[in-house]
């Protein structure tokens, strides 16, 4: 389900951008579900993995899914917040307008293949 009025998961900032993203572990394969909301009207990219959440697993396999999906090192990723959590803030770093605008190009091909 998308966000409301067609929120984004990326939020620019100095060092890159921030994206907010919930996880739903223990699922089949690791894959791009889509777009959720959170209770404050942001979105969130909804991501399933494979991994357990136990030992930080799960974190990891966000980390090298995220990367290997956007073609960046896992150095320019970085888990800011949501350790325990299922909703996670993820910093990508580097240029941030370039990042940004790379990022929304490849949600909207995500999107285009997700199933509904």
């Amino acid at each position: 389900m998308p966000a409301a009025g067609g929120a984004s998961p990326f939020l620019l900032e100095a060092r890159g951008v921030r994206v907010l993203v919930r996880v739903s572990p223990k699922s089949a394969r690791a894959r791009v579900l889509g777009l959720g909301e959170r209770p404050d009207g942001r979105a969130d990219l909804k991501i399933a993995l494979s991994s357990a959440p136990e030992g930080g697993r799960a974190n990891a396999e966000l980390i090298e899914f995220l990367a290997k999906e956007w073609r960046v090192p896992r150095r320019r990723l970085a888990l800011l917040s949501g350790a325990s959590d299922r909703r996670k803030v993820v910093l990508v770093e580097g240029e941030a307008a370039a990042l940004l605008e790379r990022l929304e190009r490849w949600l909207a091909e995500a999107l285009a293949k997700s199933p509904p």
